[in-house]
């Protein structure tokens, strides 16, 4: 159906339950799993009136058209809803996590960053509406269906954003390879916003101004800097172990 798509992986099928449970058609699950992951998925369906249905490993598969679906597979709507800053920061659970990201322009390093969002937990990535990549079939791939579950959000004035994000209670840590204090030093209350900038310039200045601390990832001398995915996915994973968050 040409308004419908699939979701699979527990991961993506249960964010969305979790977002959006509306906008969830029908669920299929491999009919041998009877693990307590499946047992949860098939428990939160039904608090949202969701239908479960028990299929084959060949249904999996002609769903997706590939065998890496984890056992699980979700007709959604197709439309992604308009997500706005203050939707996100009224609504995030606790403790919350969001991506910020300044004049990232490469499709294929965006899409890694929301893959990693995904893996992590991140509640939003932030980005603002100019001088950076907007979303394309290019960014889609990349993020390997994590535009299905992480909240996007593009704003007009990243600096203002940031100012509601510390008025929200946000401790704001910005990524600086010139920075004195390594990430782990410089991660703080719950309520946490990492910032990146863009390949190569790396934050604007007035981006760096609006942060709380700037942090340096710790790594080898020899390395003048990492690609920003790779920055982004060491810093989501440092934030996520460090404070305890299980993820949205």
């Amino acid at each position: 159906m040409a308004d419908t798509r699939t979701l699979h992986g527990f991961h993506a099928v249960t964010a969305r339950l979790r977002q959006r449970p509306e906008s969830v058609r029908a669920i299929y699950v491999d009919a041998s799993r009877h693990d307590a992951r499946a047992r949860e998925l098939a428990a939160r369906a039904a608090a949202s009136d969701v239908a479960v249905h028990p299929v084959d490993a060949a249904r999996l598969q002609s769903l997706t058209g590939h065998e890496r679906h984890q056992g699980v597979v979700a007709i959604v709507d197709a439309a992604m809803p308009h997500v706005t800053l203050d939707d996100v920061l009224e609504t995030a659970a606790e403790p919350p996590l969001l991506l910020i990201l300044d004049g990232v322009t490469d499709p294929h390093n965006l899409g890694a960053c929301l893959r990693s969002a995904d893996a992590f937990g991140a509640h939003a990535v932030v980005v603002p509406k100019d001088r950076a990549v907007g979303l394309n079939a290019t960014v889609a791939k990349a993020a390997s269906g994590a535009l299905e579950t992480v909240p996007w959000v593009r704003v007009v004035n990243l600096a203002r954003a940031l100012e509601e994000m510390a008025e929200a209670g946000f401790w704001r840590v910005g990524l600086a390879g010139e920075a004195d204090m390594v990430l782990d030093e410089a991660l703080g209350p719950a309520r946490l916003a990492l910032v990146l900038g863009a390949e190569g310039e790396g934050m604007r200045q007035n981006t760096a101004a609006h942060c709380d601390a700037l942090a340096r990832l710790p790594i080898s001398a020899r390395i003048e800097s990492l690609n920003v995915s790779n920055a982004a996915a060491i810093a989501l994973y440092a934030a996520r172990t460090r404070s305890g968050r299980s993820g949205r």
